[in-house]
């Protein structure tokens, strides 16, 4: 889990880089980054949590020994992730048109489109490097990514500015600039990414990259079965938090602002469950393949437990340095008092966010994916959604009933999940 949560902290930290640089420019500039990436986040993270697919597969494959089907998983894997980066870029061209339709301020128009169209260009470097780093931790090689996430971390900050405030020929684009920055930064870490994989010495029993494959029907059909509802699983969670923004839009700059700064920050927190999710998928499918189960169950446990510790530690934080982590985002005394406000609802649901993303992270590693995608779609677009715009646009509460419709679904979500990670444990008992 360890350095599966270093790259996660470091690729959420491009997020939060964007979110502190256009905040220090002006809270306009924060709320238009806020609504670009209330679209761009979920597009990104639907097509790219396709790709997670190759995890429970190559896991169940190195379980069951036989690692001769993993070369094949791996690239097919990239077929589909170059066709899906190519749909995905098409997509963010088209969404600004969208945004009068979701009553975004005019005002905000222009910069966030600027974001969706040029962050678009680098989702095809996104989808085929998510296929390789899913291959790289099922394998139990997670560092490389590691330390590629945490060099990319470092670089995007010079192209920030770059490309925000303008260098010779590239002129001031404010904070759509980020939207290049990190176009550009994508592609570097998928050709670093697959370089390293090409060439290190770990991966040459199973070197997916040597040999060229066409399209395989069958497996692609499998891959995108297992894949598909996870994506869209990963898509309902998180576009729930990110549309947030565009729900709050009508209410001002300032509420958008500080309902942005509160996201990022539980954003980073969340990488703590979804690393451990991620580490519990490899562990609970190299199990399932072995028909261990026992040892799967014994894993599941200990990874719940793990979680729990882990938002209590999180609950903690927030509550303690609420100020102080608000004041890195922003100066702005208005925003500041909205964002700790909100910080607080943030707090209330640590512990049901922590549970079921690891129930979730079990059961992909069971194989066990459509059911996930259903609990999840209820969870948060049947319930939490409408719940959250009724409390925010038609009663006093503003952003805080955006804040009660995450946590009522989160809720939700996590005694079904839970429930049905249960009743799979009793059916391979059964077996």
């Amino acid at each position: 889990m360890l350095p599966i949560l270093v790259t996660q902290f470091a690729q959420a930290g491009f997020g939060l880089i964007d979110s502190i640089m256009a905040g220090h420019m002006s809270a306009q500039d924060l709320a238009a980054i806020a609504v670009g990436v209330g679209l761009w986040i979920p597009v990104m993270l639907l097509f790219s949590g396709i790709m997670i697919a190759a995890t429970p597969l190559v896991a169940e494959a190195q379980g069951a020994r036989t690692p001769e089907k993993i070369p094949s998983i791996v690239r097919q894997s990239l077929w589909i992730g170059l066709v899906l980066g190519i749909i995905a870029g098409l997509i963010l061209q088209v969404m600004p048109f969208l945004l009068p339709l979701f009553n975004v301020p005019e005002s905000l128009i222009p910069k966030a489109s600027l974001f969706l169209h040029a962050i678009g260009l680098g989702m095809p470097a996104v989808t085929m490097y998510a296929a390789l780093r899913s291959y790289s931790e099922a394998m139990g090689y997670p560092r490389p990514v590691t330390l590629l996430s945490l060099v990319a971390l470092v670089v995007l900050i010079p192209l920030n500015f770059i490309f925000m405030y303008g260098l010779g020929p590239i002129p001031e684009l404010g904070s759509a600039g980020c939207g290049f920055a990190t176009a550009i930064l994508q592609w570097l870490m998928f050709i670093a990414l697959a370089f390293y994989v090409l060439k290190a010495e770990r991966y040459q029993k199973t070197q997916p990259l040597k040999a060229w494959e066409k399209i395989n029907p069958v497996l692609i059909k499998r891959i995108l079965k297992l894949g598909l509802p996870i994506g869209l699983a990963i898509f309902f969670e998180v576009s729930i938090f990110s549309t947030g923004a565009i729900i709050l839009s009508p209410l001002g700059d300032i509420t958008v602002a500080a309902h942005q700064i509160a996201i990022s920050i539980t954003s980073q927190l969340f990488m703590i469950p979804m690393s451990l999710a991620i580490a519990l998928t490899i562990r609970v499918g190299m199990y399932y393949g072995e028909k261990n189960w026992a040892a799967m169950r014994k894993v599941q446990w200990v990874g719940l437990m793990t979680g729990t510790c882990f938002a209590a530690f999180t609950m903690l934080l927030m509550w303690f340095l609420r100020p102080e982590i608000v004041a890195a985002y922003t100066s702005d005394i208005e925003v500041s008092q909205v964002a700790i406000y909100l910080i607080l609802f943030a707090i209330g649901y640590q512990l049901m966010d922590a549970w079921q993303v690891s129930a979730a992270g079990c059961l992909r590693g069971m194989q066990d994916t459509k059911g996930p995608m259903w609990i999840t779609m209820f969870s948060y677009w049947v319930i939490a959604f409408p719940v959250g715009i009724y409390l925010a646009r038609y009663t006093p509460m503003g952003a805080a009933g955006v804040w009660t419709g995450l946590i009522v679904g989160l809720s939700i979500a996590c005694v079904l999940l839970i429930s049905r990670l249960l009743v799979m444990n009793k059916r391979l008992n059964q077996i």
